[in-house]
């Protein structure tokens, strides 16, 4: 294969979505994560919106509840008809894109808000709607124990968690005689760097993900080195996770011609011929919350309160691809085979990474452009 430069076009495109991404007023285009996902499309995905077929009417109707999501969110439809008879409330959702639009949706419109609650807010961007005061305060009373510590400013949820991870197709690597890479490190060789797919951390989530783990792992003088050595020897950068894994990927249901790609750990739960490359991986949690200055607060509260319940938390995984953040529910037997958690992932600070975020976009964006145009 040879070794162009494959960044996508529309770079310039891209700098203006880093300005919504980090609070202006301008919107981006989004694209994110999947089959294994959360931040982006699953294999179950597509917007739920309205009352779920076949869910009774509410005992005691106390009117919508609209709630901003994420395009992966999907629930099976007894469990909403079960919120909404239970609650009260009829549950509408409002799908833009993937977290990174969702985000922006909630800063551009958050002295009007378009909706009464928010999920599948990722931590690198939960500290953010906090900070801006986006979000009401609000958490649960009875929180999992394993969710408690997660909280972010009293006013974000977690609700399900996972690990943006680079992706492998081990038949292709068989059939071409080449060795799979194993850690990190050998991406940025230009005999494994032109075999990849990465997402643009402007646009997606997978992308800002490996943006913080890279800024982690390599610090803030050496991860300018990794990525350009990665864009020099010809990975490809798309803009959502759904270009990179089901267009460009050799492996899982993709006809691409790239046998490495940025995605999650448990994409192999979907395509379990694929494989996780266990040094990539970093963690990420989706959140909730009550949006500041919603028109039903309560019907939002009582969504979140309904996001932690063992049945919801049960059906995280083979519904939206993510792992539920209350680990007292056990998971599917497949992902116990074939997507497993890692144990030693590269964790970022979020708070942290959010004060350097807007920095860390533009410089990525000129370190792209700049290798766009040599």
């Amino acid at each position: 294969m040879s070794r162009p430069v494959r960044i996508r076009a529309g770079l310039a495109a891209l700098s203006l979505a880093a300005l919504a991404l980090t609070g202006c007023s301008v919107s981006a285009p989004s694209g994110g994560s999947a089959p294994s996902g959360g931040a982006g499309s699953s294999p179950a995905a597509g917007a739920a919106s309205g009352s779920g077929s076949g869910s009774s009417a509410p005992a005691q109707d106390k009117g919508t509840v609209t709630i901003l999501t994420h395009d992966s969110f999907a629930l099976p439809d007894d469990l909403i008809a079960r919120f909404e008879q239970e609650s009260g409330y009829t549950l509408v959702t409002t799908a833009p894109g993937d977290a990174g639009a969702v985000v922006n949706q909630v800063l551009l419109s958050k002295d009007a808000p378009v909706a009464d609650g928010v999920y599948g807010v990722e931590d690198h961007s939960a500290h953010r709607l906090v900070g801006q005061e986006a979000v009401a305060p609000f958490t649960p009373a009875d929180l999992p124990a394993s969710a408690q510590e997660l909280v972010v400013g009293d006013a974000m949820t977690p609700v399900d968690r996972g690990q943006v991870c680079f992706n492998t197709d081990p038949a292709w690597f068989e059939e071409n005689g080449v060795a799979e890479p194993t850690d990190l490190d050998q991406l940025r060789e230009p005999q494994y760097a032109e075999l990849t797919a990465v997402t643009s951390p402007v646009t997606s989530s997978p992308g800002l993900a490996l943006l913080a783990a890279t800024t982690a792992e390599y610090g803030e003088d050496g991860w300018q080195g990794w990525w350009r050595d990665l864009l020099e020897g010809g990975a490809k950068v798309d803009a959502s996770w759904s270009d990179a894994y089901a267009v460009d990927f050799s492996g899982g249901e993709g006809k691409g011609e790239f046998p490495i790609v940025l995605s999650y750990s448990s994409s192999p739960a979907f395509a379990p011929e694929t494989a996780v490359l266990e040094d990539s991986c970093t963690p990420q949690v989706e959140y909730a919350g009550v949006l500041a200055g919603a028109k039903n607060p309560e019907g939002a509260q009582a969504f979140v309160e309904f996001m932690l319940t063992e049945d919801v938390q049960a059906a995280i995984p083979e519904n939206m691809y993510m792992y539920p953040v209350d680990d007292a529910v056990a998971l599917p037997a497949e992902w116990e085979q074939n997507a497993p958690l890692v144990e030693d992932p590269i964790t970022p600070d979020p708070a942290a990474f959010d004060e350097r975020r807007e920095d860390l976009l533009k410089e990525w964006t000129a370190l792209a452009e700049e290798v766009q145009g040599s």
